[in-house]
């Protein structure tokens, strides 16, 4: 049974086949066997095949299938750069989002900033990630690629007696050559949610 999302996806991936562009592998920060092309997504082996996109062993029938196409699509070999980053709401043409993409991606996880900092480790293991750079302000932070040339700063504010909890996601300095805005937003939110998937498995 196919469903909106997977028709999506079938029609983003028509269309990247039909014309496979120069340097492919090297716009996706990718490598290739065949027809396919694999690299980290998601905290996942993610591979593209005509047929379908997997994260694993599981095919992709919703939004990280669409997101991860949008990336295939959209992939060129501008070089990634980190810095300086940038809150969502500096870059172009987000304005229509940054209330949910507050909401979606930030605020679902300040209840669990105490379990965050006690995970980070693994967090920062499965989503391919680093510390972030000691410029970052806040009580912890870190660096987090859910698409090779896509990364969100995470950083995070503990609790204390005069302030609540806080945690704040920029992304890294051009990510929007490589996804349009409302992917932008909808990455931030779906790594948060595998963030909590992240801490749930080792709470």
């Amino acid at each position: 049974m196919t469903n909106q999302y997977t028709e999506i996806i079938s029609k983003n991936l028509e269309k990247l086949y039909q014309n496979i562009p120069e340097d492919f592998e090297q716009a996706l920060l990718a490598k290739k066997s065949g027809k396919e092309y694999f690299f980290k997504a998601f905290g996942n082996t993610c591979r593209i095949s005509p047929d379908g996109i997997y994260l694993g062993e599981e095919k992709q029938t919703g939004v990280l299938g669409i997101l991860i196409s949008l990336y295939a699509l959209y992939a060129n070999i501008t070089p990634f750069k980190a810095e300086p980053f940038k809150a969502f709401r500096e870059i172009p043409d987000s304005m229509p989002y940054t209330a949910a993409f507050s909401t979606h991606t930030e605020q679902i996880l300040v209840s669990k900033v105490h379990l965050i900092k006690r995970y980070r480790d693994k967090v920062i293991e499965k989503l391919d990630g680093q510390d972030a750079p000691p410029s970052v302000p806040g009580d912890f932070s870190m660096l987090l690629y859910p698409l090779p040339k896509v990364a969100l700063c995470y950083i995070f504010y503990e609790a204390d007696d005069d302030f609540d909890a806080g945690v704040t996601c920029l992304y890294s300095n051009n990510a929007s050559n490589f996804m349009p805005v409302d992917g932008l937003a909808d990455v931030g939110e779906y790594t948060s949610k595998t963030i909590l998937e992240i801490i749930g498995q080792e709470a």
